[in-house]
């Protein structure tokens, strides 16, 4: 009985207790909606920027080229091997200083920065799907009169591509939940939302809890279509 008491008070009192979530539902789900709304609009717009450097950059990284090899080399080793919040401060403190007046804001700064980042990423797997394809396949190509280009475009990368989508798929996941690094930086995302609300009003225990599931129904999609794809690929 004293144990049954004791939850009681636990729901009454303490981090996660009843009245939180009353008022979490009652102020504070608007807030976290119109942060989730940005958090999608950066994630979709960072993710169509990642694919577009991902490709472009992990077509350079296979090419028989070296300058272009070297520089794609270079842009991939720089944005893994340095943190996201460091760029991301980069883009919103340095920008200004390099280029005086030019001040961006903090959305297309997000954009920018998970694009970017993420670009690195989804090059190293592009470069892997394309060295996944028999070289016998660019021969082919060549020997029927296509350029190197054009057989990139047209044999190699297409083919390339059904190899790389579930990895490709994952990155998406984790710029999703990367997109939070911009709640440092004011970006009005999911992540500034909650920390918002739970410093104005105390209420952190639910508020971060009701975050971390807002982030899950994003993600576990996408890690769902992931694993599909993978099996699929096994399959064939």
């Amino acid at each position: 009985m004293s144990e049954f008491f004791a939850s009681i008070g636990f729901l009454q009192e303490g981090p996660f207790a009843v009245p939180r979530w009353e008022a979490l539902f009652e102020k504070g789900m608007d807030t976290l909606w119109q942060g989730a709304a940005t958090t999608l609009l950066v994630a979709s717009l960072g993710l169509a920027l990642a694919l577009v450097l991902g490709i472009v950059i992990g077509v350079m990284s296979a090419s028989h080229w070296r300058i272009p090899r070297a520089f794609a080399r270079g842009y991939v080793e720089f944005f893994q091997n340095t943190p996201l919040l460091i760029q991301v401060f980069m883009l919103y403190n340095a920008l200004p200083l390099l280029f005086e007046g030019l001040f961006l804001p903090v959305v297309t700064i997000g954009i920018l920065g998970v694009g970017m980042y993420h670009g690195a990423y989804i090059a190293e797997v592009v470069r892997a799907g394309i060295q996944s394809i028999g070289r016998g396949q660019l021969e082919a190509a060549l020997s029927q009169g296509f350029g190197y280009v054009g057989a990139m475009r047209y044999i190699v990368v297409p083919q390339a591509m059904r190899i790389v989508l579930p990895p490709m798929t994952n990155q998406a996941v984790s710029l999703i939940k990367n997109t939070s690094v911009i709640a440092i930086i004011a970006g009005g995302d999911l992540m500034y939302a909650g920390d918002s609300f739970a410093g104005r009003f105390g209420h952190y225990g639910p508020t971060y809890v009701m975050v971390g599931l807002i982030y899950f129904l994003m993600c576990f999609p996408l890690a769902i279509l992931a694993r599909r794809l993978e099996e699929r690929l096994r399959a064939d």
